[in-house]
């Protein structure tokens, strides 16, 4: 089994989720793989090799996993999360061994220890226990080889990549002899508790990504040393421009350390002694210069790139000392940003007569030779390469669909001229008359690809044609409404609703970075409305596929009506917001606002105000209005009033600012939750809200939540509430705490000055002692503060450098 289309994943599904998890060695790569299986509910054992003498005997675990504790980005969802990961080693708890449902060795790359611990398992663990290796540079099959064939058939490779929680990819390496059953419920499990996405690969060197994708990183530095380019340059032409995450190739390099880079290229190196490319695996002069020096990057805080103060420098491979940069050396590039999509920005860079186009092609030209040449060695379809490098490497396109892109036989073309070797079967693919490799039911505007369509077809190699390889039906997110039930019912310049056959209806909002202004809030409303008059309905997801759900409110909307002077304008808008937001939460069907990555401001007040909202597992949800000189005024302050006044049913002052004091204090620090689960606790999300570990399933759960919620008998909740707020004292207890901010340096005077307006709003404004409120009296002070704070030179100057830097002023 080759490919994840040869996966039933809904009977996969169905399998026993796996409970009781060991990760053997605690290094940098199992201390995380443990913490991410905490992540996804797991009971989690950690061992390794029992301490040194005169020590504690799990001293070595314990100072792994205090360094996994310490890491950035966190490796946890919250800190509780370390609590479900026991302790142990080798000696004292490999009888432990006895009670879990899976093991993963990432033990040291000796094939010797491994072989040892396979034995030691096969006497310890259960007869259905599956067993996983976590290495890279070992043939999988000779790790299990002196198994018995019962132990062989449920053991398999699982090569997560670092860091386990924030990098998708896991590449699942069967040997000829695991049971596909087997196979099936790692990869079902491995794709919904543990997010990831998966490609099987074959058993050979470093299988899918970091063949294809070390190739590339060394290409690049190969490239830069040929043309003269800097690193700069080069970290740009290989960065955001192209599809790639930002720190292009050479941050990349410092970010996983220049000793693994070294290591990974010798090993590589070592071991595709038939690779016909293997002399662009050489470790590069400066990168063995660097490591002789300990300069390993990020770890030792210097490498390719170094902070002098507030510099920072980089490494001149001429002179061999860090310096200032020069200016980058590419004007061209202002043109080919300004192309738009990311498909017109590589047809532009492609077709561009400069450095930066010589660069790309004659660097993408290397890779696609390259790529092209490993099928059918280490997978046999273009599509799997394509997954491990977007999931693995964070290209936004793989390999084969940037040359569907630039075009298939003008590729073809200048790769024959630039004297590329090319394998047989892309010779066979031109003559079949095929123009592309991926053939799909078009939809949308040209940007959606392989990884996120339901109707895929893509062209095999061994077949000669082109079959299916579809993602799984519940990863098909909006493409399900747009592509099988009619298109668009509602739409305007920012927003689109569509509905579903069994009754569900979507809306979409596609402003600039999502963000929240009229046209969003216009739809929101008319959504519900529809949705309410029309039988046929069950309810309403919101939802986006942006990168960020939603940054909040359209702060560039609010600057253009400040500078106007229109402030009655401004204050309509705020009402207009709070309304749509209370229109959400008070709605006669369910609404289910599903959330991923950034969820800022108005978006957070958005998913506050939904009774059962979705959140995919990375989400990072906050108030944030402090940051631009406000106060959430979009129902936020009065939500969390209202969290605190539940909290403290018995109305004590101490208990009501023992409840009100952590939301206080994240509002006026403008603290954002690093995960949907540490949200949870900062109460911007529902406790009972699913949490979905893969985020392509969240709008599929949303969807579903929606017809539980139907069904059941959907009621909202009611109107009238009353919310105990704390008046005078309580306010002035919360400004004692905002006042020892001030004094440690932590927060600005200005900044004080926001906490206290936000302490006024929270405790109910000039109420002398408790006194039970409606939520329409805290949203009318929301409003008033807002309106006046909004009029402050202080605030205005946030905003605008907000807009012009987009990073936040601290006045």
């Amino acid at each position: 089994m080759g490919n994840i289309s040869q996966i039933d994943w809904e009977v996969a599904a169905r399998h026993l989720p796996f409970t009781r998890i060991a990760v053997l060695g605690a290094g940098t790569m199992g201390s995380q793989i443990a913490a991410h299986f905490a992540n996804a509910g797991a009971s989690v054992l950690l061992l390794d090799i029992t301490g040194g003498e005169g020590k504690d005997s799990n001293h070595i675990v314990s100072g792994a996993f205090k360094k996994m504790k310490a890491m950035k980005p966190d490796p946890l969802f919250t800190s509780q999360t370390a609590g479900t990961i026991s302790l142990g080693n080798f000696d004292d708890d490999f009888s432990k061994l006895s009670g879990v449902d899976w093991v993963i060795e990432a033990v040291i790359e000796r094939l010797d220890i491994k072989r040892s611990i396979m034995e030691r398992l096969e006497m310890v663990i259960g007869d259905e226990t599956v067993v996983s290796t976590n290495t890279s540079g070992i043939p999988i099959a000779t790790i299990a080889a002196e198994r018995s064939e019962e132990f062989r058939k449920r053991f398999l490779g699982t090569h997560f990549f670092n860091p386990p929680r924030y990098l998708s990819l896991l590449e699942l390496i069967p040997t000829s002899e695991t049971d596909p059953d087997v196979l099936a419920r790692v990869a079902s499990f491995a794709r919904i508790h543990l997010g990831k996405g998966i490609v099987i690969a074959k058993d050979r060197p470093y299988f899918i990504g970091n063949r294809v994708g070390i190739f590339a990183m060394l290409v690049a530095i190969e490239e830069r040393s040929k043309q003269g380019m800097s690193i700069e340059e080069i970290d740009m032409l290989t960065g955001p421009l192209v599809g790639r995450p930002k720190s292009g190739t050479f941050r990349t390099a410092d970010v996983v350390g220049l000793d693994v880079m070294k290591a990974v290229i010798e090993n590589l190196y070592t071991t595709i002694p038939d690779d016909e490319s293997r002399d662009v695996f050489r470790v590069p002069e400066e990168l063995e210069m660097l490591v002789s020096a300990g300069a390993l990057g990020a770890k030792t805080k210097a490498g390719y790139y170094k902070k002098v103060g507030r510099e920072i420098q980089s490494f001149d491979t001429s002179s061999k000392q860090y310096s200032l940069p020069d200016p980058l050396q590419l004007p061209e590039i202002d043109e080919i940003r300004n192309a738009g999509s990311l498909d017109a920005r590589l047809k532009a860079l492609y077709d561009s007569d400069s450095r930066s186009g010589s660069f790309f092609r004659n660097t993408l030209h290397r890779i696609l030779g390259y790529a092209a040449r490993r099928i059918p060695e280490i997978t046999d379809t273009p599509s799997n390469i394509d997954r491990a490098i977007s999931w693995g490497f964070g290209w936004k396109k793989g390999p084969f669909e940037i040359w569907d892109v630039i075009g298939f036989d003008r590729v073809l073309s200048d790769l024959r001229d630039a004297g590329e070797v090319l394998p047989e079967w892309i010779t066979e693919m031109a003559s079949s008359g095929a123009s592309a490799f991926y053939a799909t039911a078009g939809i949308g505007d040209g940007e959606v690809t392989q990884k996120s369509m339901g109707s895929v077809q893509v062209y095999q190699p061994a077949l000669k044609s082109h079959v299916s390889d579809s993602a799984p039906a519940d990863e098909n997110g909006l493409s399900f409404y747009k592509m099988d039930h009619g298109g668009v019912a509602w739409s305007n310049d920012s927003a689109n609703l569509y509905q579903s056959a069994d009754g569900v209806a979507v809306l979409e909002f596609c402003s600039k970075a999502n963000t929240m202004g009229a046209a969003v809030l216009l739809a929101i409303q008319e959504a519900i409305e529809l949705v309410e008059a029309n039988r046929d309905l069950r309810g309403l997801v919101i939802a986006n596929e942006g990168s960020n759900f939603s940054v909040g409110a359209n702060l560039g909307e609010l600057a253009m009506t400040l500078e106007a002077g229109q402030f009655e304008a401004v204050s309509y808008a705020v009402a207009r917001f709070q309304d749509t937001i209370q229109r959400v939460r008070y709605a006669r069907k369910p609404v289910v606002v599903t959330v991923h990555q950034r969820v800022l401001g108005g978006a957070c007040e958005l998913v506050m105000a939904s009774t059962h909202p979705v959140a995919a597992a990375e989400s990072y949800i906050g108030l944030v209005e402090s940051g631009v000189g406000l106060i959430p005024a979009g129902t936020g302050t009065m939500r969390l009033a209202a969290m605190a006044s539940d909290l403290a049913p018995s109305g004590f002052p101490s208990e009501v600012q023992s409840a009100l004091a952590p939301y206080f204090e994240q509002v006026a620090m403008a603290r954002v939750a690093t995960s949907a689960r540490h949200a949870q606790q900062m109460g911007y999300l529902s406790r009972a809200a699913p949490i979905v570990m893969r985020a392509e399933r969240r709008i599929h759960v949303a969807h579903r939540e929606v017809i539980r919620l139907s069904a059941q008998g959907y009621v909202p909740p009611p109107q009238d509430r009353k919310i105990r707020v704390g008046g005078k004292d309580i306010a002035a207890a919360l400004n004692m705490m905002a006042y020892q901010f001030l004094q440690g340096g932590y927060i600005s005077e200005y900044d004080f000055e926001l906490a206290r307006t936000i302490a006024y709003v929270m405790t109910g404004g000039n109420l002398n002692g408790q006194t039970p409120v409606s939520e329409q009296y805290i949203l009318d002070l929301e409003r008033e503060a807002f309106m006046r704070l909004v009029g402050e030179t202080r605030t205005q100057d946030r905003i605008r450098h907000l807009l012009e830097h987009n990073k936040p002023l601290r006045n």
